[in-house]
């Protein structure tokens, strides 16, 4: 969703830590727009832009674990499959886009920028990839075997046939806002 939208979406990913109550909640436009303002007081040369708010994965579980991972450092990665991106009517990042990312209380909680992408099939990962998303123990066997559930679950749901060519964006960034945890 773009900031000031109503609807929601999740950027999906797999694996993560439950909200308070274990559920997914609607994302806080208000948390977003108070987020964007303090940013852009610091970075003027945003004024005007209009981020995507959103969180990562699919669950309560995926969004705060994955988050945490992003705020402590070890996640600098993301993979999200072309076809979720068409579903939802979403257009796919670009290098130098900034998005904020919600937690499972849909809180705006950081402003991530992409600084790389790489459209290719799924099972075209390398290791340093997998090690950059930080989910698991790093490898690329592991990620492929997590990522496969995962766009199993998503393809079945947009009713299209899954396999290892799935397109994906491997998306690279950097945590811009707030200072406390940037990069």
């Amino acid at each position: 969703m773009r900031l000031g939208s109503s609807a929601g979406r999740a950027r999906p990913l797999p694996m993560h830590r439950p909200g308070h109550d274990g559920a997914v909640h609607a994302l806080d436009d208000q948390s977003a727009a108070a987020m964007w303002a303090a940013f852009v007081g610091a970075h003027p040369e945003h004024a005007g832009e209009n981020p995507a708010f959103e969180r990562f994965g699919d669950s309560a579980e995926m969004a705060d674990e994955l988050l945490a991972l992003v705020l402590d450092g070890t996640k600098r990665a993301t993979a999200g499959a072309v076809v979720e991106f068409r579903a939802e009517d979403e257009p796919l990042p670009r290098i130098g886009g900034l998005w904020i990312v919600a937690d499972a209380q849909g809180t705006a909680r950081c402003v991530l920028r992409s600084t790389q992408l790489r459209i290719g099939p799924l099972d075209s990962v390398d290791e340093a990839f997998a090690s950059d998303e930080g989910e698991g123990d790093r490898t690329r066997p592991w990620w492929l075997e997590a990522h496969r559930d995962y766009f199993r679950g998503s393809c079945a749901r947009l009713g299209v046939e899954f396999s290892d060519r799935l397109e994906v964006v491997f998306e690279r960034f950097a945590v811009v806002w707030p200072e406390a945890v940037a990069d």
